[in-house]
């Protein structure tokens, strides 16, 4: 199953990962900074963030709430600019791009999960999937994007038929619809209990090893950073540590 191209090439995402041996970077980022006017305040989200974030990779970023965890995320995926610094998405530069290619940017190549669901009440879980496969390049039918996330005896449910994780799940089949290279996620088990937190993370986790693409997830949980390839640590709008671990703890055995 192709995870779509790469940017600026006409070949899978993961052959072109697999084909020198290291990933290659998805996202370059130097010198990030983010400030917001607030009247005659101005509040310094990002304090000068460099980053890379490799094809295929499982990133998980970790800080309290207004560390700059969602700033960054949104930078990423074209939803804001930086106030300085540049964001180059393969060879493609990002910061001080119009909007139009920001669009083409998000509907082509980021897949979001945010801690809500955001799902179309009058609409069944496929035809949530649908919406996206209808505007994809490279999609999905909705029906494998539910499978991936183990729905596939859900298809024809209305949100309100759905618990808070398979909505979740549902969102998830919608982002990786139209099969981008990277996936954000936003703190996307903050409103669930642990069980169903830990259902839904087994979903990203497949997506992630099954479809090669880069998922990051945002979180203040520390407890999720064992699952992940790599933990970065945010605070006051800097980065402030990385580890890599060694091997990725079952999420069989993760428990906040």
């Amino acid at each position: 199953m192709s995870a779509g191209p790469a940017p600026g090439s006409s070949q899978p995402a993961d052959a072109v990962a697999g084909s020198g041996g290291a990933a290659p970077p998805v996202f370059r980022v130097r010198d990030l900074r983010k400030v917001y006017e607030m009247g005659e305040v101005q509040v310094h989200a990002l304090r000068g963030v460099d980053l890379e974030i490799l094809a295929g990779e499982m990133l998980v970023l970790l800080g309290p709430s207004g560390s700059g965890k969602s700033t960054l995320l949104n930078i990423l995926g074209g939803l804001d600019l930086p106030t300085s610094g540049s964001v180059e998405y393969g060879e493609r530069r990002l910061d001080g791009a119009d909007e139009a290619l920001l669009t083409r940017f998000r509907r082509e190549h980021v897949g979001f999960v945010f801690q809500f669901y955001n799902l179309i009440p009058s609409l069944t879980a496929r035809e949530n999937v649908a919406l996206v496969t209808e505007i994809a390049r490279y999609p999905m039918r909705p029906e494998e994007a539910l499978t991936m996330v183990r729905l596939q005896d859900r298809l024809d449910h209305f949100p309100s038929q759905l618990s808070g994780g398979e909505q979740q799940r549902v969102a998830i089949a919608r982002a990786i619809a139209k099969r981008p290279q990277v996936l954000l996620c936003d703190e996307p088990t903050g409103a669930l209990d642990v069980e169903t937190g830990i259902v839904v993370l087994e979903a990203l986790e497949r997506v992630n090893r099954e479809l090669g693409t880069a998922t990051v997830v945002i979180t203040h949980n520390a407890a999720i950073a064992d699952f992940a390839d790599r933990v970065l640590s945010m605070a006051n709008g800097e980065l402030v540590g990385e580890r890599r671990n060694e091997t990725r703890r079952p999420l069989s055995e993760i428990h906040w």
